[in-house]
């Protein structure tokens, strides 16, 4: 496979092999292609998150949260 980069990309791609933490360009796109797909998945979890709050806040399913430890707990499913 082979792809285009712009040349501020390149010169990305570049400095993070010269900064040691890849040994390879393909290091480098590998590492960012998982992390596109992983923010991807938390971006699907959070809406579908935010469209099962907002339906229960549409039925009035609602809690009062009295404090920052309360709001963990519920979060935790403890509360």
């Amino acid at each position: 496979m082979h792809i285009s980069l712009t040349p501020e990309l390149e010169n990305a791609v570049k400095s993070k092999v010269a900064s040691g933490l890849y040994n390879n360009a393909s290091e480098v796109i590998r590492e960012a292609l998982r992390q596109s797909l992983n923010r991807e998945q938390e971006n699907q979890w959070l809406a579908r998150e935010a469209a099962i709050g907002f339906a229960q806040l549409e039925s009035g399913q609602i809690v009062e949260v009295r404090s920052e430890k309360h709001f963990k707990d519920l979060v935790r499913g403890k509360a």
